[in-house]
């Protein structure tokens, strides 16, 4: 699983620009099996790209409302590093393109659900032009809850889909119950909703299903979003020089620890170990195939996959892992707020949450990102994330004039930042859920409780970053992008929404647990050569063909 990525009140854009402190995560997030098909309406597995999907993709227009401080660039965010002007908004929708249809949105919620009634849902309302009515679930049983509705025959207008809940039998559900969005935003039909013609082609790319588009998606960078971290006040003050190969970080962290003053080097490591040797991306499973050489290649067949395991087993064996982590136990962000770590990998989110959590205490806590370095202190080789990862879907069964609707709230939710509609769903009412505090919009207790899990989930524009009270976090968060961005690559079927047959979805559900045991020292590797030994004659060699044939009959989508 990824450490500390699927936050535990995943705002879509908390992800990339949250003005308050980032939820906090969970320990980690289960590795994205999502889903498509090949067929138009049918339930076939497979993915839809190349010549197919050109037919069926939004044009892209770039949006030119807003210029960013720092463009993206190498497939990172874009970056605002200035607190929006309140008194020069811009705008993005200029005229209501709502025609005042009913909307019942389900979608998760963490914590407890506001009334419907409030403010912000009233006056979100009124700027679109609709009446949605949210159906907030709990996200920690989202996907029962998911799987309940689908199988139903009651599906509300609009649901909203985390791609980590796209397993079991909703895939399939997917292409059978939600719409067909296509005869409304494929090529330039999308150019009637602005924001969305905004969004990049490689996101959309991700919404299609069964053949069809049929969501709107969440954009988000490709770069990956795991970090290390270190305590750079720490290293300041004992003269540490940031380590620039695994054996020198070794080195270092044998140094920095003293356990008997409760100080370890780091947390657990594996995923920055991943990025450090190369190993293909473990966040979505079709990511964990690539094609070297005409053969297929998946990620735990390779000497890289053993090699990263190796390097974190050697960090545990010599005593400079946080116990707490060896017992999977606690948060390590808050072991590393706390010194008693001094690296630890976790979302490029957490360079914002930490830091504006530990300024409200008045420490002398900094915190920085080290680019990863490859296995012998040179480039690294690091690969490309999915670019999205959350959708919304819209009931087969809603008239033409919601989902029209519904495309008139999500182009006002995908508003870029500094723009009036950007300011209203991020922020809500001014005097109700927000106040300006020295230029700076501040959410009250009522905002933050209100303006969030709902118009968030609806719409976003092309991956950004922006923290108007902490400007250089936005700053230093896209540059570390930027840098690491220059050494990504797409693997084979980056960007495709891939459904695997039901026989084999489970296969590799064991590798996670017998990685963290061989790190901890309770495995060998040669548990893991056994375990991919087993794997490829119980169905992964067939899975490997089945995959080979989709990339011969579809093509990549990686450019």
């Amino acid at each position: 699983m990824t450490p500390n990525s699927a936050p535990s009140a995943p705002s879509r854009r908390s992800f990339l620009a949250s003005t308050a402190v980032a939820a906090a995560a969970v320990a980690g997030g289960t590795p994205l099996l999502t889903a498509c098909g090949g067929g138009q309406d049918g339930n076939k597995d497979g993915t839809t790209s190349g010549k197919d999907a050109q037919k069926i993709l939004p044009a892209f227009v770039a949006s030119s409302v807003v210029t960013p401080d720092l463009p993206s660039k190498n497939g990172s965010a874009a970056g605002f590093t200035r607190a929006i002007d309140l008194k020069a908004l811009k705008t993005s929708v200029p005229k209501k393109l709502g025609g005042g249809s009913d909307l019942k949105i389900m979608s998760p919620f963490w914590g407890s659900p506001p009334a419907g009634d409030n403010a912000y849902y009233t006056a979100m309302n009124e700027a679109i032009g609709v009446k949605a009515t949210w159906q907030n679930q709990d996200g920690n049983t989202y996907d029962e809850k998911l799987g309940a509705i689908l199988a139903s025959s009651d599906i509300p207008d609009v649901v909203v889909v985390p791609g980590w809940n796209l397993n079991g039998k909703i895939p399939s559900a997917i292409n059978a119950k939600f719409a067909d969005l296509g005869p409304y935003l494929s090529g330039d039909k999308v150019k009637a909703y602005p924001n969305l013609a905004a969004v990049p082609t490689d996101a959309w790319q991700r919404s299609i299903f069964g053949g069809r588009l049929r969501a709107i998606p969440m954009p988000a960078s490709y770069v990956t979003n795991i970090a290390p971290f270190y305590r750079k006040d720490v290293f300041a003050k004992k003269g540490y020089t940031l380590p620039k190969s695994p054996d020198e970080f070794l080195a270092w962290a044998k140094e920095a620890t003293d356990a008997k003053a409760k100080v370890w080097a780091c947390d657990d490591l594996k995923w920055t170990a991943f990025n450090i040797y190369g190993v293909l991306n473990g966040s979505d499973k079709a990511l964990w195939w690539d094609l070297r050489d005409g053969k297929l290649v998946n990620r735990i067949e390779t000497d890289e996959y053993l090699e990263a395991l190796e390097w974190t087993r050697k960090l545990y064996a010599a005593g400079v892992v946080h116990p707490d982590a060896k017992a999977v136990k606690g948060d390590a962000s808050n072991r590393f707020t706390a010194g008693q770590s001094l690296v630890f990998n976790g979302d490029l989110s957490y360079w914002y949450g930490s830091t504006a959590e530990q300024r409200t205490q008045k420490t002398d806590f900094e915190m920085g990102a080290f680019d990863i370095f490859g296995p012998d202190g040179g480039d690294p080789t690091l690969w490309a994330t999915q670019p999205a990862g959350i959708f919304t879907f819209v009931s087969k069964t809603a008239s033409e004039r919601q989902i029209k609707d519904f495309l008139a709230l999500a182009d006002f939710c995908a508003a870029p930042y500094g723009t009036k509609e950007y300011m209203l769903t991020v922020y809500g009412v001014e005097g109700t859920d927000y106040t300006v505090k020295n230029g700076l919009p501040t959410k009250t207790t009522k905002g933050t409780n209100e303006v969030n899990g709902a118009y968030d989930y609806t719409g976003d524009p092309a991956a950004y970053l922006a923290h108007p009270d902490l400007p250089e976090i936005a700053r230093l968060q896209v540059e570390w992008q930027q840098r690491m961005g220059a050494f990504t690559k797409k693997s084979s079927f980056y960007g495709l929404t891939i459904t695997e047959p039901n026989r084999w979805t489970n296969l590799a559900n064991d590798f996670e647990q017998l990685e963290d045991d061989v790190v901890r020292g309770r495995k060998k590797i040669a548990d893991v050569q056994q375990a991919v030994a087993d794997w490829k004659s119980k169905g992964g060699d067939d899975l490997r063909a089945w995959y080979k044939k989709l990339l011969d009959d579809n093509g990549s989508a990686a450019k």
